[in-house]
């Protein structure tokens, strides 16, 4: 079984803006100005630990199939 990732409270913030726009594996959100700034840091973090991959469009994440698991689980 994968070990369960611990994420904060900002990872989990940034997690469900996936959730709100109903973001599937591979399929990119876009995130600018004040969300970007809010979310940046967290965005970054969750990268590291390979939920989110940075794709090459600014401001621009894909959730990874493990980012989808860890979406689905946040807490609302």
């Amino acid at each position: 079984m994968p070990e369960k990732k611990v994420l904060s409270a900002a990872e989990q913030a940034a997690l469900r803006t996936f959730r709100m726009y109903l973001v599937t594996p591979g399929k990119m959100l876009c995130f600018f100005g004040p969300n970007l700034e809010k979310h940046g840091p967290a965005l970054d973090k969750l990268t590291s630990k390979d939920l989110l991959r940075k794709d090459n469009f600014k401001g621009a994440w894909s959730l990874t199939d493990a980012g989808y698991q860890a979406m689905i689980s946040c807490e609302e």
